[in-house]
């Protein structure tokens, strides 16, 4: 009968557990490969950065619906608002590059680094997927308020310092910088009321809680249903819907401001994922049924791809860094 050597026994042990190591290594690798080409495998979820209710979230909510279509998975909405619509940047920069967390982006992602110390860096943490659209923004009052103009606002605002309330969507806002720099540039105060989404902002405004407000689309019903009056909006022409109502720039108050916003995921998205999420939601986007969402609130699909709506936010984030230092509103090293 052979003996075998102790040694020969262990060597051939190493191997054995050596080659069932290996063909772990081998079957992980292509479960990993079958999952990635099955992307989506399951749910995703959209982060939205302002409650439930108003006019974004219901447009975003109706996108997900249209994506998830395409998709073959389901891709459910998720609020988090508050902070001026920039508590999606610390969920992209903790999620996992797998495509199964993505957020909307609006405009102050881009401007909080420059007024306020912020853990996140809306180009270095994020991966573009698209561009979907810019917003109406406007100045709205009471339907029965004696305001008829922006001048009467700031001929208010002068006769009664510190008295004039006016309402937006939160701190470090659009709305709330074009405020800043309106009244600021003229010497002017007004009491700052920010409000975590436009539905609130709107009932209070239309109520007289507020004196005035500024926001963008989610004041279309208000003003179409007689309870709220328009005073002026912010784009670079009017608008066809309130053909009647100007602009700033046509007042020469020398501001534009449309604010776009699309979707992003988490930094080091796959390039395979970027496209299958752009287009499942570019095809959402150019849908009849959301391009009427839009319509409802005079908005105007901007569609941008990946790389596109990239160079786009680098540009926004260099802007946003000289507006705030002409408004003075950098913050301190």
């Amino acid at each position: 009968m052979e003996m075998k050597h102790p040694v020969a026994l262990q060597r051939r042990e190493v191997l054995k557990h050596l080659a069932g190591a290996t063909m772990a290594v081998t079957m992980a690798s292509a479960s990993a490969a079958v999952q990635a080409d099955r992307y989506p495998s399951r749910p995703i979820t959209l982060w939205v950065p302002w409650p439930a209710g108003g006019a974004t979230d219901l447009t975003l909510r109706l996108i997900a619906e249209l994506a998830g279509q395409h998709l073959g998975q389901r891709v459910m909405v998720d609020n988090r608002a508050g902070a001026g619509g920039t508590l999606v940047m610390p969920v992209l920069q903790q999620a996992a590059p797998d495509g199964y967390t993505i957020a909307q982006l609006p405009q102050p992602v881009f401007r909080a680094p420059w007024t306020q110390k912020v853990l996140w860096d809306p180009i270095r943490d994020t991966t573009p997927l698209l561009q979907i659209s810019g917003v109406t923004f406007g100045i709205v009052v009471p339907a029965g308020s004696g305001f008829k103009s922006v001048d009467d606002l700031f001929g208010w605002a002068r006769a009664n310092p510190g008295r004039l309330t006016v309402s937006t969507n939160g701190v470090g806002t659009t709305p709330h910088v074009v405020l800043d720099q309106l009244f600021g540039s003229r010497g002017l105060e007004f009491v700052h009321v920010p409000y975590k989404g436009t539905s609130e902002q709107m009932l209070a405004v239309s109520s007289g809680q507020v004196m005035a407000g500024v926001n963008s689309n989610g004041f279309a019903p208000f003003v179409d249903g007689g309870q709220l009056r328009l005073l002026a909006t912010f784009g670079e022409r009017r608008t066809r819907r309130w053909s009647s109502v100007p602009t700033l720039k046509e007042l020469g108050l020398g501001i534009v401001a449309q604010s776009p916003y699309g979707l992003a995921g988490p930094a080091g998205l796959p390039p395979d994922v970027v496209r299958v999420l752009h287009d499942a939601f570019k095809a959402a986007i150019h849908d009849p049924l959301h391009l009427a969402e839009l319509a409802k609130y005079d908005q105007e699909l901007a569609y941008l791809g990946p790389d596109e709506y990239g160079r786009s936010m680098r540009a926004a984030y260099v802007t946003e860094q000289r507006t705030v230092e002409r408004l003075g509103l950098a913050r301190r090293p």
